[in-house]
């Protein structure tokens, strides 16, 4: 048996979804100068089969002198999409919950905590300034998604098949499997063919429509 409508536990991936066209990474980077090492990396990513944790451990050489004022710029200039914090907040006022769940760094996934997020998950990295090494195990993966799912519907006591899932790559694949409600955000059509809604725009209270409608 279902819970209601406003019971729903909403999860939400972060590069390219909650920011449009891209990446923690790439923002980060960016405000080093480094766009061009980090494309490198994405690509390496993406087309070659690096692995989360040493893309994190070839992304933290290249961040090593990152500040926490750079994170912050970062964050504030990325390019999110509108209507976050409103669609947060209205997911809460109908007793539902919102999460983010990203394989990015926790520094940065962890402040969208201050828009609304009842939690935000990401890979686990040292503080910054950095004065440790990455350590590998506390980098996620697409199947930590799942698991980290799992502990979330615990956590607010919701089944999976009250879920709603929100994400643009086939790192989201392996959630978008056993939630029932899945929105392909700007995904191409790898994510688009195992989703049930798919929107592409800028504007998350039009990708949150497609959910209310379907369940009107």
């Amino acid at each position: 048996m279902t819970t209601p409508r406003g019971r729903r536990l909403h999860l939400f991936d972060l590069d390219g979804t909650l920011i449009r066209g891209s990446a923690a990474a790439v923002e980060i980077s960016r405000q080093l100068g480094l766009s061009r090492e980090i494309a490198q990396l994405e690509q390496d990513f993406l087309r070659r089969g690096l692995t989360p944790d040493e893309f994190a451990v070839q992304a933290h050489a290249l961040w090593s002198e990152l500040t926490p004022e750079q994170v912050t710029a970062a964050f504030e200039q990325a390019p999110w999409l509108t209507g976050i914090r409103e669609v947060w907040a209205e997911i809460r006022a109908e007793g539902g919950h919102c999460a983010v769940i990203s394989l990015s760094p926790d520094f940065f996934v962890e402040r969208l905590r201050d828009w609304g997020a009842d939690a935000a998950h990401g890979s686990r990295w040292p503080a910054v300034p950095f004065t440790e090494p990455i350590h590998r195990p506390g980098i996620l993966d697409a199947s930590a998604k799942v698991r980290i799912a799992g502990e979330l519907c615990a956590r607010f006591g919701v089944d999976p098949a009250d879920c709603v899932a929100y994400g643009d790559s086939m790192s989201d694949a392996d959630l978008f499997a056993i939630v029932p409600e899945t929105v392909a955000v700007n995904a191409d059509h790898h994510l688009a063919g195992l989703a049930r809604h798919s929107y592409s725009g800028g504007d998350l209270r039009e990708a949150f429509a497609l959910v209310r409608k379907s369940a009107a």
